[in-house]
């Protein structure tokens, strides 16, 4: 088997433009490039240090009910 030719690729993305439409696939490739940036934002925050949440005393703690054996 040997690899697509030029005419093979043009024939191919001539049927996905008439499949899907100029409309389509530019929407198609903006929502793409809308994710990849949410990725990279989300990953950018992960490298941000998180700031431990501490929890003082002050509440009462149930103490576990003792049973006669």
């Amino acid at each position: 088997m040997h690899a697509p030719g030029i005419w093979g690729i043009l024939v191919v993305a001539v049927v996905v433009i008439l499949l899907f439409g100029r409309g389509k696939i530019s929407g198609m490739m903006g929502e793409v490039a809308s994710g990849i940036k949410a990725f990279q934002k989300g990953m950018k925050d992960d490298d941000k240090p998180v700031e431990r949440v501490t929890t003082t005393a002050d509440a009462p703690v149930a103490e576990p009910e003792k049973k006669d054996v």
